[in-house]
């Protein structure tokens, strides 16, 4: 039966679509505009698998961890309902025959879509859900239907990108660099400013690349150009920020030059004085292998640079140890980098092939047990570089925005910590009975005590 010729089910029978979604934030966003998109056509949401008439199951392909938790996820969506749609990284990815690894894995799939596709992904649910009837429009927030808290957002600002680093398959999966349009964008952080966000998290798959597809085209906000260039970019949701008292964090940073141009804007409060850079390694002979831009003597030099221009300059870095060829000597190269450049949030993965990565095809792949132990001596440094940084905090008065309220008070997260992956703040009310925690909420408070990852401190 074609798309346009399936029924509609009356008005008060909606159809419950349920939803799974893995993955890293910028799936995530995916799955808010999937979800806003049936919010849309009117389409409810179902909290469990019988409450649900199919299941979409958003998936991630980027590692064997990540490839067999979403194949167990779609078995479980399966098993528990029986109607499951399958989009996002992990749909995209053949088997060594060519044909699609989740139908030969899971064959009762209903339908399979790649990343970022939000138009496949209707259809499909189209093709095997009835529509139901046309909802007013307005039912529909401007900010969309999102999947995190309400004083937190992901803004995702282009699709795919244009390195091709050996131990990647993103390209493959989501496709060369797409930068949207700076007045959408920027829409669309008004609109969930406007709604009560009070931190924005800028992603994709290169932030710094942000516009280089369109050559830096010119577009207009509030009836001024703006470029669609990574600095315009972060000085308008700055300013806009400002008007909503909110916070903007960047994430996936390339160590380009341009980059210097951000960190005075960091200064203000509004732009956050952090930076999520994926670094991966500091050799050059094994960056040349990962195929990664830039050096470490370069990526060291810029890292100076950076804390001079903002010394509250907090860094986030991720690295893979035990990358293959990589010699006892490169690894120790690392690590001397570390002990230099002191980044403040780290995080180490052994190296992990993956099916499609040419890096499977270099020379002298390490043993499991040398990969493991190389991750494991970068995140010993690591824990007393992160313990030593944050000491020094202790006695300083930082802002906090309250995520959650406990028993002895509240959870938040300073400008240092970006939900999910950085530490939080454990913090104390404030001794005047009137005042209480709430979420979504910036408290100043005065740090008295920190770990390694954590933080402790009494609202002042």
């Amino acid at each position: 039966m074609a798309i346009s010729e399936i029924r509609r089910q009356p008005a008060g029978d909606a159809p419950k679509v349920g939803f799974v979604s893995l993955g890293c934030p910028k799936a995530l966003v995916d799955s808010e505009q999937i979800l806003t998109q049936l919010r849309a056509e009117g389409y409810e949401t179902a909290k469990s698998y019988d409450g649900a008439d199919l299941v979409i199951v958003n998936t991630c392909g980027f590692i064997d961890a990540a490839v067999q938790e979403s194949l167990d996820a779609i078995g479980e969506a399966l098993a528990e309902n029986g109607k499951v749609i399958v989009t996002g990284c992990l749909g995209a990815k053949k088997d060594a025959e060519g044909n699609d690894l989740i139908q030969g894995v899971h064959p009762k799939v209903l339908e399979v879509t790649g990343p970022h596709a939000v138009g496949e992904v209707m259809a499909a649910v189209h093709k095997h859900l009835p529509k139901p009837h046309e909802p007013f429009v307005d039912l529909i927030p401007a900010q969309g239907v999102k999947l995190t808290p309400k004083h937190y957002a992901y803004l995702k600002i282009s699709e795919g990108c244009n390195h091709r680093c050996s131990f990647c398959i993103i390209p493959s999966m989501r496709g060369d660099l797409v930068s949207r349009p700076i007045a959408d964008v920027m829409l669309e952080a008004e609109n969930l400013f406007k709604a009560g966000v009070k931190e924005l998290l800028v992603i994709s798959q290169d932030t710094s690349a942000y516009g280089v597809d369109v050559k830096f085209r010119t577009g207009f906000w509030n009836g001024r150009p703006v470029k669609t260039h990574m600095t315009q970019l972060t000085e308008a949701l700055g300013e806009l920020a400002k008007q909503y008292d909110a916070w903007v964090r960047l994430h996936y940073v390339y160590p380009y030059p341009h980059v210097d141009e951000i960190i005075p804007l960091m200064n203000n409060g509004h732009v956050l004085p952090y930076l999520d850079v994926p670094l991966q390694h500091a050799h050059p002979d094994v960056l040349k292998r990962m195929k990664r831009p830039a050096s470490g003597e370069k990526n060291i030099e810029r890292i100076k640079a950076w804390r001079e221009m903002c010394p509250d300059l907090t860094i986030r870095s991720t690295f893979i140890a035990g990358f293959p060829g990589e010699t006892e000597e490169e690894f120790q190269y690392l690590l001397d980098f570390l002990k230099e450049a002191r980044i403040d949030r780290l995080g180490c993965f052994a190296y992990s092939p993956v099916e499609g990565a040419t890096a499977n095809e270099i020379a002298n792949q390490l043993p499991d047990d040398v990969r493991e132990d190389r991750r494991r001596r970068v995140m010993e440094l690591q824990e007393s570089i992160s313990r030593e940084r944050l000491q020094a905090r202790v006695g300083k008065t930082v802002r906090v925005l309250i995520d959650e309220l406990d028993r002895s008070g509240g959870i938040g997260r300073s400008a240092a910590d970006a939900p999910e992956i950085d530490g939080v703040v454990y913090v104390k009310p404030p001794f005047e009975p009137h005042r209480k925690l709430k979420v979504g909420e910036f408290v100043d408070v005065r740090i008295t005590a920190a770990d390694a990852h954590d933080m402790w401190g009494e609202a002042v």
